[in-house]
This record gives structure tokens, sequence and C-alpha cells, in this order.
């Protein structure tokens, strides 16, 4: 599609190449360039939005097929007359995005920390109290999975945002104004505190995904403990009971008065020996 000056405008599918020659171009003063924004389209199959943006020095140009958040008051800026040339109005979207980027970590940072307090937080001993761990172990893991994805795809997001300011910086060194080319210094170095700040996320994230399995697999090993002593436990008195239950005919104890009694204390003595010896153990 071209428009009135002669730009032509990107489809779709040319904004979601991942190749850095398709996301940066330069035809004469006509500068393109593309990045993945860090939300995704559920209609096309949860593929990542696309954002073109197509500048020059009399014409600016963003392709979007989605709500992007910032862009509406710069939008209201322009309408007033505040913001004039396409650099300036790049700019400003520009810094919109990166206070977006910004909001939408500490927003995470936030999240994450809520999950962090929920896992490591007072464990009861009780087994209602268990299953409550368990529910909420499962309710953490779920918010950190979540989290790390929104985590990956603000980093895509960023980097693409930083490669496009530094590509602009680049190309447009004849015709940026200097107040221009330092807001746009500006944003590119506090793209950089936010990816590291990301990058402290992600490694949070992994961090938490590790002690959240570790929490999980403790709760299962403790199920099984719990079974194999059990199983351990009726080992014994099942084996003398199927002994006395053989009914053979020269069987002693079929005799004796006491020995019903005898047989139960048998049993009884043989269950407790070995929970008496896991206790000791510290098994139990």
């Amino acid at each position: 599609m071209a428009v009135e000056s002669g730009i032509r405008v990107p489809s779709r599918e040319s904004l979601q190449e991942i190749e850095t020659s398709s996301r940066l171009r330069a035809d004469g003063q006509v500068l393109y360039a593309s990045m993945p924004l860090a939300i995704q389209d559920e209609a096309a199959g949860f593929v990542p939005v696309p954002l073109g943006f197509i500048l020059s020095p009399q014409v600016l140009v963003t392709v979007r097929y989605s709500e992007v958040h910032g862009f509406a008051q710069v939008e209201a800026r322009v309408k007033k007359g505040l913001d004039a040339s396409s650099a300036t109005v790049f700019a400003a979207l520009i810094e919109s995005m990166v206070d977006v980027g910004a909001d939408r970590l500490e927003k995470l940072s936030s999240d994450l920390a809520g999950v962090s307090a929920q896992a490591f937080g007072p464990q009861g001993s009780s087994r209602r109290g268990a299953k409550r761990i368990s529910r909420a172990l499962r309710v953490c893991l779920a918010a950190v999975g979540m989290a790390g994805d929104h985590l990956s795809r603000s980093r895509e997001s960023m980097l693409g945002l930083q490669r496009i300011i530094g590509f602009i910086l680049k190309m447009t060194t004849d015709w940026l104004l200097p107040e221009e080319k330092t807001r746009l210094s500006t944003a590119q170095q506090d793209l950089i505190s936010l990816v590291d700040f990301e990058t402290h996320l992600f490694s949070k994230t992994q961090f938490l995904l590790d002690a959240i399995l570790g929490f999980i697999n403790t709760e299962q090993n403790e199920i099984f403990k719990v079974l194999t002593i059990a199983s351990v436990v009726g080992i014994p008195p099942t084996l003398i009971a199927s002994m006395y239950g053989m009914n053979f005919h020269n069987m002693p104890e079929l005799s004796w008065r006491w020995g019903y009694p005898y047989g139960l204390a048998v049993i009884a003595i043989s269950t407790l020996l070995p929970i008496l010896w896991f206790k000791r153990r510290g098994w139990w």
C-alpha cells in the first residue's frame, strides 16, 4: 500500500519478519523500522503483534494492528499543535513506549514479590494446612509461568525498540535536530537500564520456578514416604495373619485356650515395632 507522499507501507507479513535487514532499512531519507509489541494477537494464533514506523524529514507513518499504550497521549498533543515535525512526534512516541515498558516491568516486579512472599511464607503443619499449601504452590507456579512469558515478550519488544533508536540516530545525522537526538539518546539509555532490570527479573523468575518446583517435589516425597511407611508397617501383621490363616491340621496354636489373644497380640506387636523404629529414626 502506498500513501500520497509516495511512501510504500509494508504489509503485516513484512513487519513480522525477524531479519534485521527486514526490520531496519532505508530508502533514501525514508527510514523503515519495525518491532514486535509485548502483546499477542489471539485471533491470529497468539502471534506477536508487529509495530512499524516509516520516518522521513517530512512524514511519520505508524503501522499498527492493535492499540499501543501511550500513543493516545501523543496523538492528543499532536492535535493540539504541541508537536509538529515528524522527528519530534517520533521521539515523543518512543519516550511514551519506554515509559509504558518501565511501568510494565514495575508491575511484574511487584507481582513476583507477591509470589515470593507467598511461596516462602510460613507453612502450616496440619493436613488441612498442607492442602492449602499445595493449592497455593500450584497458583504460584502458574503466576511465575505467566510472569516469565510477559518478561520474555517485554524483552523482545525493548530490544527491538533499542535497535530502532540506534538505527534512527545513525541514519538521521544530517537532518535530526540536536534536541531530538538528545531525547532519543536518553530513551536509549533508559532502555539499557530497563533491559538490565528485565534480566534481573527473569533471573528471579527462574529462581522462583526452581524453588516452587522443589517445594512441590518435597510435598510429593512426603506423600511417598507416608505410603512407604504404611506399606512396611503393614507387612509383618499381614504375614502373621496369613500364616495363622492357613488352617493346617497340626497347628498347635489352634488348640491353645489363649491362642486367639496371642495371635492378636503378636499382630499388634509386629505393627508397633516398625512404627517405633521409624519414629526413632525420625522418619515419622
